[in-house]
């Protein structure tokens, strides 16, 4: 198993290789889920590469933010240089950028990010179809869901095992970007959730939505039998001391075939933690003990100073390399050596001369070899052939060890052959002129009025859960030609599956033939109940290369991600059919930790639940499938006057999506997006759709 450590600079690079890691993940330019690190310029990602690969270490580049399309030239090229100079894989959380890295660099291993939600089977076969080689899973599994996915998965699984955890599962977050306008899917998040909040409007004096660090430091022998093929440690905006303190504690105990010491552990609490650290989600302890915050702790000043002078003035475990040394009468002194991935370098030197003193024995010979004091090398062995009655001066020796030494470092630092290739928009689709549809989305069969079929949206788009359990009100629907698409969860883990799958077949049986997806891996289950594919904002699409691989996929149409401008969509170019959330609570997380739970003690899902910021704004948190929560925005997006502004967007539809609104409501507001009446939100935004999210 890989032990993957963090670089937010290239003084991290060296304290991650000298502490033991076995690969590096850092980043480049400005696409990277951790703007505000260093990242590496050029020049240092070019010595990064050159550093690692000597010492046998990978090296991985972080392209895992959202990509809009006029950045897109500039990743492209990010991403060819990064192939150029030798990287070992990429690590993207955008299709577009996938779709992008395929044209560029089609010989560059390509991981899906964590940020791309992939946690169950057939997300990971959908990542493998897009010719993704390693799932970076989902940090909110558990060890039997973990263990299924190593056991059938066709392609390598990585897991987190040390560092932040997001409340929100990953790539699914819009707190940030619709409440200050930075967007943890760019690399810019503000960590709300590490803010205070109360309950029902009452003060913000608890942290409901800060996890502590994770740590899987005593299941380390679990995950490695279980076939995880990499142990990722977060942290690229922590410094170089933290992470040599981190990677060595990992390596040291998967090296030696144990677990962390007492005092290796006190250290990982030393180096950070928020309250000390949590293995819930591997374990399934989730609940109160999972959270804690950051408390005012001196610096350890003696743990990070030793860790300091070991990568500064160290190099790590070594490569082992082994030595081979043949010494016969009337022929040059022959000194070769191999390395640890199988690599031969030999080198010959003068004649040996007949001994006139001592002769030149096996254990001169080894004692010279062994001499890889300032190099990157180990020795591991010394295998030798020496004559009786020769002299060899022990200088010959030294020089013939560093010639092929050197000749190895070149062997090992050199570039890998591959193919690039000029970034290409390809074709161009056009947008329609006709007046865009009117969709319905319901989070509960209750809402679904006569007034409001009355009004015949365009498609009704209702939760499989709630299709299955009313099947009266999608019979009514049906009998007013209003057409009805079963919303899938965003997040279904493979336990799930077997309940899901047997709604979907109920569904089917009531007529529904339509899925709103926001997950790849609810793409397999819905196309295997026989429905059309339309794409939900879980998707994320932020550019029209995203747009053009799931139409690949079969898509039909899209919901643009609500974090770009009404001109970024308006310039999308619109492969397939394209819709816009036009009103309602934007979706802030959805987590798998219940905090209704954790705050009350029980489930009370159906009371009206909100969460109370430091100054008294109130986010709703409603209950989503399997028990899990979803945070809404206090504000109601509304753009029932700005209709000429969204028509000039070239949509096939705009989106209505009712959470907390009764069917008066409901009504109400489709008859204001009709152009009837003056219903207006007591509080409502714009959402993101006129500024700019960083």
């Amino acid at each position: 198993m890989e032990i993957l450590s963090p670089a937010g600079s290239p003084e991290a690079v060296r304290a991650a290789v000298c502490a033991g890691a076995n690969a590096v993940y850092l980043g480049f330019g400005s696409f990277n889920a951790r703007r505000n690190a260093k990242n590496f310029t050029r020049e240092e990602l070019a010595q990064a590469v050159s550093y690692c690969h000597l010492r046998g270490v990978r090296l991985y580049l972080t392209l895992n933010t959202l990509v809009s399309d006029r950045e897109m030239e500039q990743a492209a090229e990010q991403a060819a240089a990064a192939s150029q100079l030798g990287m070992d894989a990429v690590i993207a959380q955008d299709l577009g950028v996938v779709r992008m890295l395929r044209q560029v660099a089609p010989d560059l291993p390509i991981h899906a990010s964590t940020q791309m939600s992939i946690h169950n089977l057939d997300g990971v076969k959908a990542a493998a179809d897009l010719g993704i080689s390693r799932v970076v899973a989902a940090r909110e599994l558990g060890r039997a869901d973990l263990e299924y996915l190593c056991a059938n998965a066709p392609i390598e699984i990585e897991t987190f095992v040390h560092g932040a955890l997001c409340m929100c599962h990953s790539g699914q977050c819009f707190m940030s970007s619709a409440i200050g306008g930075r967007s943890g899917n760019r690399g810019v998040c503000a960590q709300t959730c590490r803010l205070p909040y109360g309950w029902g409007g009452g003060p913000a004096e608890g942290h409901p939505l800060s996890l502590k660090d994770m740590s899987l430091a005593g299941h380390l022998q679990e995950l490695e039998r279980m076939g995880v093929a990499s142990a990722k440690i977060e942290g690229r905006m922590k410094r170089a001391e933290y992470v040599w303190v981190v990677t060595k504690v990992y390596a040291d105990a998967l090296r030696e075939g144990r677990e962390p010491t007492r005092e290796e552990l006190d250290q990982l609490r030393a180096a950070f933690s928020r309250q000390g650290f949590t293995d819930g989600y591997f374990t399934g302890s989730l609940g109160p003990e999972m959270f804690g915050v950051r408390e005012k702790e001196p610096e350890p000043k003696q743990l990070f100073a030793q860790a300091r002078a070991a990568y500064e003035k160290g190099e790590g475990p070594g490569v082992p390399v082994t030595f081979y040394a043949m010494i016969r009468p009337g022929e040059p002194v022959q000194v070769g050596v191999e390395d640890d991935c199988g690599r031969v370098v030999t080198a010959a030197g003068p004649l040996p001369e007949l001994a006139r003193t001592r002769a030149v024995t096996e254990q001169d010979v080894e004692g010279q070899l062994v001499k890889t004091g300032g190099t990157p090398y180990r020795c591991a062995g010394v295998r030798s052939l020496v004559a009786d009655g020769l002299a060899v001066p022990l200088s010959v020796l030294n020089a013939l060890r560093r010639q092929v030494l050197d000749e190895l470092s070149q062997q090992r630092t050199a570039l890998p052959r591959r193919r690039h290739n000029p970034y290409k928009v390809g074709a161009r689709y056009g947008n329609p002129r006709q007046e865009p549809k009117l969709n319905l989305s319901l989070r509960r069969a209750d809402q679904l009025s006569f007034e409001l079929l009355k009004q015949k949206p365009d498609l009704l788009y209702l939760p499989v859960e709630e299709i299955s359990a009313h099947p009266g009100e999608i019979e009514q629907a049906q009998e007013r030609d209003v057409p009805v698409a079963a919303v899938l969860p965003r997040v279904c883990f493979d336990r799930e599956l077997d309940q899901l799958g047997e709604m979907l077949e109920q569904c089917r049986a009531l007529g529904v033939t339509q899925a709103l997806v926001g997950n790849l891996g609810m793409v397999e289950p819905a196309r295997q109940a026989g429905m059309a594919l339309r794409g939900d904002f879980g998707l994320q699409v932020f550019n029209s290369q995203a747009v053009k691989e799931y139409k690949r996929m079969g898509f039909v149409s899209l919901t643009a991600s609500f974090e770009l401008k009404l001109a970024q969509i308006r310039d999308l170019s619109k492969a397939v059919d394209t819709e816009l959330f036009a009103y309602g609570r934007l979706p802030l997380m959805i987590t798998e930790n219940c905090v209704i739970k954790n705050q009350f003690g029980k489930c009370v899902c159906a009371n009206a639940n909100t969460l109370t910021d430091r100054k008294g704004v109130q986010f709703p948190v409603l209950r989503a499938f399997g028990c899990r929560n979803e945070i809404f925005n206090a504000n109601k997006l509304f753009l029932a006057d700005k209709a000429q502004d969204y028509r000039r967007a070239g949509l096939w539809a705009i989106r209505l999506s009712f959470t907390t609104e009764n069917a008066l409501e409901c009504a109400r507001v489709l008859e204001r997006y009709r152009g009837v009446g003056s219903y207006t939100p007591n509080n409502y935004t714009r959402g993101l759709y006129y500024r700019d999210v960083e």
